[in-house]
């Protein structure tokens, strides 16, 4: 599975805890979008993470 910018941007715009979670990122590790919207999806969605699904979900669609 890959990392996709648009695709995580997607993801965190229909769910509002990834939304708190990226907010919270940011601000305890003073990181910018970019960089917090990568750590998410390696906390929250690669290796089997919670989102995982729904992720690739995103992707069937977009194909």
């Amino acid at each position: 599975m890959k990392y996709i910018k648009s695709q995580m941007k997607r993801l965190i715009k229909d769910n509002k805890e990834l939304q708190t979670r990226l907010k919270e990122l940011m601000e305890e590790h003073e990181l910018e979008k970019n960089f917090a919207l990568k750590a998410l999806y390696h906390a929250e969605v690669a290796e089997g993470g919670k989102y995982q699904l729904a992720y690739q979900a995103l992707d069937l669609l977009k194909g």
